[in-house]
């Protein structure tokens, strides 16, 4: 069997319920979302997010961009704002309770860091990448793929608070992030975009790179990771249930509130409502078993 074949027959036969661990009695289970940008795992595995904060799972977000798209720090900032929305929705958290927010420092880099309920939020604030990974002129046209494939000497973020030199500088702090919110004895899964371009073909570079670092945990950790589709899923047909097409709506929608809300021409599901409205829909993903396949920083196996 093709291991095109291989993985499409795992996402028929398993679905999404079988990726998350089984935990002993009394210890919960952790599950860490690293993605892109802001509104990631809200279209790509918000249903997946929203169970396992619900029965009180520790989830931790870590955003690697600051999702900029060549736009001010205004723009950004909207975005943070809104993927805590879709965090406090999550854990069901009173609409008035406060997020827990400030400064960390982990191996020498600063990082905004965000707590509420049973969750954390992470947000590195790197420069967004493109979809082609090319950067933007507003940021030096830095980006995660330039910094895997060594092409530029380190990454700043766009608040200037960071600096990582080089790829392994980043994976590194990622996984100190990660270690340093796990409680004692649980299992980690850790859920991410596919960089695979044969199973996830045409998604955006930032989505691959997150992918990336899933892999390198993995290699270096042997957490359990768990891949999602990322653009293509407007490719595949309908696969969730009417309570978890209700799941996704709700995240995405308290995200784009507060995005009109910062300003109306920044509205997420206005740019593209018939792409964002098939994501309601889909949710595919498939478990790596073994190593993770190796992909270049060009984006191919």
């Amino acid at each position: 069997m093709s291991r095109l074949a291989s993985t499409a027959l795992a996402f028929v036969a398993c679905g999404i319920p079988c990726f998350l661990p089984a935990q002993p009695v009394g210890v919960r289970a952790t599950d860490v979302f690293i993605v892109a940008h802001q509104d990631d795992w809200q279209l790509f595995m918000g249903d997946v997010a929203f169970k396992g904060v619900r029965r009180g799972n520790r989830a931790i977000f870590i955003y690697l961009t600051a999702g900029d798209e060549n736009r001010g720090s205004g723009y950004w900032r909207a975005r943070e704002r809104a993927a805590l929305q879709s965090t406090r929705l999550a854990a069901a958290a009173p609409a008035d309770s406060a997020f827990n927010c400030g400064p960390v420092t982990v191996l020498t880099h600063a990082t905004e860091r965000c707590s509420i309920a049973n969750t954390v939020s992470y947000f590195l604030r790197l420069p967004d990448g493109g979809r082609g990974g090319s950067g933007f002129e507003h940021n030096s046209f830095q980006s995660l793929r330039k910094l895997r494939a060594a092409r530029i000497a380190g990454i700043k973020a766009v608040d200037g608070t960071s600096v990582f030199r080089d790829w392994n500088d980043l994976t590194s702090t990622i996984e100190q992030l990660i270690r340093r919110e796990l409680p004692a004895g649980t299992s980690v899964a850790v859920h991410t975009n596919d960089p695979n371009p044969v199973v996830n073909p045409r998604d955006h570079s930032d989505h691959r790179m997150a992918g990336l670092v899933g892999a390198q945990l993995k290699k270096d950790r042997g957490w359990a990771l768990i891949y999602y589709v990322g653009y293509a899923i407007a490719g595949r047909p309908d696969n969730r249930s009417r309570a978890q097409i209700r799941q996704k709506t709700a995240l995405f929608l308290v995200y784009d509130r507060e995005m009109l809300l910062a300003d109306p021409a920044w509205a997420t599901y206005a740019e593209r409502p018939r792409f964002y409205s098939m994501c309601m829909l889909r949710t595919y993903a498939r478990k790596v078993r073994g190593r993770p396949l190796a992909v270049s920083a060009g984006g191919a196996p």
